[in-house]
């Protein structure tokens, strides 16, 4: 089934969104750098992290899931370390102080990590480790997120769909993996049951632990890993290193704000930062991860391929195509006006 989109200045679009976030009382600077994140997730074509979450974000302030405001404490600072509690605030405005403090860190030491605790939802991840990877550092960044993944060979939602991203930085433009644990994001799955979308097939099973298309049954049931066997271990460590490393709640500890819009979900997350000039006293690893990229991307395309692709170059190649406008689709755009147009009047009624 075709989605309807409608295309918007990225201007508008973050306009819409900012005063929706100020309307539930997101401080003007916290509302503007939130609506932006999740418009240059949509810019990137990553509908499932963008404008679909507006109305998530919303709910959740009102019902105090997320915290709008929220004071960030730095619990420890030991070295090239450091713990941050979030205090359950936004988590686009928790995991920029995250990378703030990693960037920092590395320059004087070489290397970083930052647990955060008490997070939510931060959005795509290669916006945060690009930063870095764009600072000639290499970025690592792994989160717990709801319970919404069954481990291989189970029928039970345990763990969540754990997203890793990894930026290498290359001079120009990172070489980046971003991706869920998952078979598929949970705001894909979500996305494509609000639009009346069958999901691919191994994505997820229903309650029952059968192999299912349906979103809807997916949602009542749950994602699987990618990868099998293989991608569930990935998965499972990913827990590990955000819940136990970082200091967050497990995804079966937690109730997602998808769940209980006034959850606070207390996601743990680990960002490592490594300064590549540091490590080896001069820009040769940089000048070689330039080389590698160049080779990679002149490869021979294979049959039916148009040219050969590095990680994360689909998602820049889109937002560079929407330039100065965004797609998006129509369910999104109705869902985003709606939501604006009721918390607006309800504080102009105020």
């Amino acid at each position: 089934m075709a989605t309807d989109t409608r295309r918007y200045p990225r201007e508008e679009l973050q306009a819409l969104a900012a005063e929706s976030l100020a309307a539930v009382g997101a401080p003007p600077d916290e509302a503007e750098f939130v609506a932006a994140t999740l418009v240059s997730a949509d810019a990137r074509g990553i509908h499932s992290h963008g404008l679909l979450r507006l109305p998530l974000y919303v709910e959740s302030v009102e019902a105090g899931g997320i915290v709008a405001g929220a004071s960030l404490r730095w619990a420890r600072e030991v070295g090239a370390t450091a713990v941050l509690d979030g205090g359950s605030g936004f988590g686009q405005v928790i995991m920029q102080a995250a990378v703030d403090k990693a960037r920092d860190l590395a320059g004087r030491y070489g290397t970083a990590t930052v647990a955060v605790q008490r997070g939510t939802h931060y959005g795509v991840g290669a916006y945060w480790t690009d930063q870095l990877a764009r600072d000639g550092m290499i970025g690592i960044l792994v989160s717990t997120t709801g319970n919404s993944v069954a481990p291989h060979g189970s029928a039970d939602k345990f763990i969540g769909t754990n997203p890793l991203s990894i930026s290498f930085p290359t001079g120009g433009r990172p070489v980046t993996a971003d991706m869920a644990t998952s078979a598929g994001a949970y705001g894909k799955l979500v996305d494509a049951a609000g639009a009346g979308r069958e999901i691919p097939a191994g994505w997820a099973v229903d309650h029952d632990g059968v192999p299912t298309t349906d979103a809807n049954a997916a949602v009542a049931g749950a994602l699987i890993p990618f990868g099998g066997h293989k991608g569930s271990a990935i998965a499972v460590l990913v827990e590990l290193l955000a819940g136990a490393g970082g200091g967050g709640n497990f995804a079966y500890e937690s109730v997602d704000i998808w769940n209980d819009r006034s959850s606070q979900i207390g996601a743990g997350a680990l960002l490592i930062a490594i300064d590549l000039e540091t490590l080896h006293g001069d820009r040769t690893a940089l000048d070689r991860a330039a080389s590698f990229r160049a080779d990679l991307t002149g490869l021979r395309p294979a049959k039916g391929t148009d040219r050969v692709l590095a990680p994360g170059d689909p998602e820049q190649i889109t937002d560079d195509a929407n330039g100065a406008d965004v797609t998006i689709p129509a369910h999104i755009d109705d869902a985003l006006r709606a939501t604006h147009l009721r918390v607006t009047t309800t504080a102009t009624a105020r």
